[in-house]
């Protein structure tokens, strides 16, 4: 009786620190997201995180989960719709890196966001810092899963591929079937030669792309000012070289990661509905 009693003690405790997988129905939004630091393996963060709760209380029982890589408003109201109370999303809620609100206090746009997540109780936490940090990086994984590029990656430099020789030209025609809705920014001859690859998902700024490029044939980024990145490639390319940078936008390149996220989260948050939800991007090309 004594151990079946400090058994039942240890309980929380060990969700808590990951050491067990959450299956009750009535584990918290703070109880999860332990759970998932402890699993990704990296040493929390001390000082400074962007993986924090925007919102919601975390001590509020979980009904559902819903990742996914940007939290407009559309995915709002799926999490709704399905019953989902936590939101994990990948990037901010209100618009800027730190969700900084003040210049949008009387935002009626924020206004109504904020308006709308309070009166569903919905639980928003940034998952950002922490998924990036493991190893492999989390969005990373999702990335060269959707591309199929698994056999292709440097086993010491995971961002390195070396794949079958092609055209510029070649590898845009095998990405849009990959990313049918995109439409991609090109720097390069389309005739030229590849068969490195450097993948830079997300918003790394020109010095990284200054530096990725030197080593591949091309680089796939996510974004960058274009009076950075792309007037450097301008000048690589007037001056004769052989380069080449492919810029998807934002999230197209990470978004994938989350729905690996989702994936990867079933392995060990049991008995709890979690569903990735795609925003996809936020404007259309004509």
């Amino acid at each position: 009786m004594k151990t079946l009693l400090l058994l039942i003690l240890c309980i929380p405790s060990l969700l808590l620190q990951g050491q067990n997988s959450p299956t009750d129905k009535s584990i918290t939004a703070s109880e999860i997201t332990q759970a998932i630091i402890k699993k990704t393996g990296v040493t929390p963060f001390t000082t400074y995180t962007n993986d924090i709760f925007k919102a919601g209380d975390p001590d509020t029982p979980v009904t559902g989960v819903i990742t996914c890589m940007f939290a407009p408003m559309d995915v709002l109201q799926q999490a709704v719709d399905k019953n989902c109370n936590l939101i994990i999303v990948h990037e901010p809620i209100y618009f800027n890196g730190a969700d900084e609100t003040t210049y949008l206090e009387n935002d009626p746009v924020f206004l109504e966001k904020k308006k709308f997540i309070e009166d569903h109780n919905l639980i928003i936490w940034r998952f950002h810092d922490y998924i990036h940090t493991m190893k492999p990086d989390g969005i990373l994984t999702g990335m060269v899963r959707k591309l199929g590029w698994e056999n292709y990656q440097d086993k010491d430099t995971v961002n390195f591929f070396v794949v079958p020789e092609m055209t510029l030209k070649g590898l845009l025609k095998n990405m849009k079937k990959v990313f049918p809705e995109n439409a991609f920014y090109v720097m390069g001859n389309p005739k030229m030669k590849i068969s490195k690859v450097w993948l830079s998902p997300g918003a790394d700024n020109y010095m990284f792309h200054c530096k990725f490029v030197q080593v591949a044939d091309v680089v796939i980024a996510g974004e960058s000012p274009q009076w950075e990145s792309y007037e450097y490639m301008r000048d690589a390319l007037l001056q004769g070289r052989n380069k080449a940078t492919i810029f998807l936008g934002h999230v197209p390149s990470e978004e994938s990661g989350m729905e690996y996220c989702a994936d990867w989260m079933k392995t060990f948050v049991k008995d709890m509905p979690i569903y990735y939800v795609k925003c996809g991007p936020a404007f259309w090309s004509y």
